[in-house]
């Protein structure tokens, strides 16, 4: 199993070394003579972040005169403003893709990365983006992680009811315990001051990614572990009643009814938790943003916390949260190599020197996964803390991201309908575990042939 785990250990032990990462990551794109070669066209779909990335531009052009130009796309269009802009006469040198499905479409626009200084500095090269051969094709802009946010203010209150099943969060290590621990809960919701154990599962269309994508993500690990795979073209969807199990948990002790999850957004369940109405909810640390800046928001910075997605899998008790990327960025293969290599040493500055590494942590807000960075050197953020809490015990294991495997956003859409009708009693469970497998092998199948034209 891939050992995330190393990321704070293996920064810590190198930290002595960042003088000298620094000083041979200096941008080369000159010449002798001083003339700036190479240019830097760097598209991505962060529209949120333009403002930050346009910011580094303007500060790497005034330390190198190397040009560089940022392009922001929202989500939903970036794939057809990629296929435009990779027309054009002077196409990005540096863009994104979201996983092997991805590469598999892109891999003839991809440099082979695998020798770049940045790429060599990855905490652990599983986060690389790898084609079958093992070479690197993308790294990633930063590492995030999910799992059950909780607020520890409202667990200790209900560590001292009659009855507690548990005295403390230690306790809570497998989906039985979890389950035991959350019924309780919901049954001693007004004395414990919330509306429901779980903040409202959003099933309002387009915000249902929590449930389709990284909910499932831990199932499929799970059936990829037993399989000693890292895709496949068939999914059995073998635990599928453990997706069910923590699905139901989170809908049957909510802070709503399961007829009203429907019309409920990842805003409505993010100002529950932030309000004090609920005490769980799923999310990433992307969240803590959103939480601190709810207009009444309770929850103290001291007591936000993660705990694991548990889905009562044997061995789940050393399962640490679900860690990986969502962007990675891949050089160009069809720009000339000067743009290559201004585009190399834009990103090797970017992450290793001491003036990039302070814009990627205070502008962009990125935990990045290079051991450019000292232990110290991360975001002002509960929830990363807590990331590199569970990185850190070397008794936990991560569970890595897989849904980037998942065959297309269509797929996704069409399970996450399926869930909603689950929910609204129009569908069967086993409607539902029929379309994730009937569809999954159809998408898959029209991937291999879309890749072979």
């Amino acid at each position: 199993m891939a050992s995330y785990k190393r990321l704070l250990a293996v920064a810590a032990a190198t930290s002595l070394m960042l003088g000298g990462i620094a000083a041979c990551s200096e941008p080369n794109s000159a010449t002798d003579d001083g003339t700036v070669e190479g240019r830097v066209y760097l598209l991505t779909w962060h529209p949120e972040q333009e403002e930050a990335l346009k910011n580094i531009a303007d500060v790497y052009t005034a330390e190198t005169g190397v040009d560089v130009k940022i392009v922001t796309a929202t989500a939903d269009a970036y794939e057809q403003t990629l296929r435009t802009e990779m027309s054009k006469s002077e196409p990005p040198t540096i863009f994104q893709l979201d996983g092997p499905v991805d590469l598999a479409s892109w891999q003839d626009y991809t440099l082979d990365i695998s020798d770049m200084e940045l790429t060599g500095l990855l905490v652990d090269e599983n986060f690389a983006l790898k084609d079958d051969d093992g070479k690197v094709y993308g790294i990633p802009a930063a590492i995030d992680g999910y799992g059950i946010i909780y607020n520890d203010a409202i667990m200790r209150t209900y560590f001292e009811t009659e009855d507690a099943v548990v005295a403390s969060m230690d306790e809570v290590n497998n989906f039985a315990t979890l389950q035991a621990v959350v019924e309780d809960m919901q049954s001693k919701a007004d004395e414990l001051g919330i509306e429901g154990v779980f903040s409202a599962t959003s099933l309002s269309p387009g915000e249902e990614w929590r449930w389709q994508a990284h909910l499932s993500n831990i199932a499929i690990f799970y059936e990829y572990q037993d399989d000693n795979v890292t895709d496949k073209q068939e999914i059995a969807f073998s635990y599928n009643e453990n997706f069910r199990n923590i699905f139901n948990l989170y809908l049957n002790n909510s802070t709503v009814e399961r007829a009203q999850a429907s019309s409920k957004t990842v805003t409505d369940s993010m100002t529950e938790f932030a309000t004090g109405q609920s005490a769980m909810v799923q999310n990433g640390n992307w969240a803590w943003d959103q939480i601190a800046e709810v207009e009444g928001s309770i929850v103290l910075e001291e007591d936000i916390k993660f705990l694991p997605i548990y889905i009562g899998v044997e061995g789940e008790e050393n399962q640490g949260l679900a860690v990986g990327a969502e962007a990675f960025m891949a050089v160009n293969s069809q720009v000339d190599k000067d743009d290559q290599q201004a585009s190399i040493d834009f990103l090797n500055w970017l992450y290793t020197s001491d003036e990039g590494k302070e814009l990627v942590l205070n502008d962009l807000g990125y935990l990045a996964p290079y051991t450019s960075f000292a232990q110290d050197e991360v975001p002002a953020n509960p929830l990363v803390a807590e990331i590199q809490r569970y990185l850190a015990d070397e008794d936990k294991y991560v569970v890595p991201w897989v849904f980037n495997t998942y065959p297309s956003e269509f797929f996704k859409a069409e399970f996450a309908q399926a869930l909603t009708e689950y929910v609204s009693g129009a569908m069967e469970w086993d409607g539902v575990v029929a379309l994730f497998v009937e569809e999954w092998a159809a998408e898959k199948q029209l991937n291999a042939q879309y890749d072979a034209e």
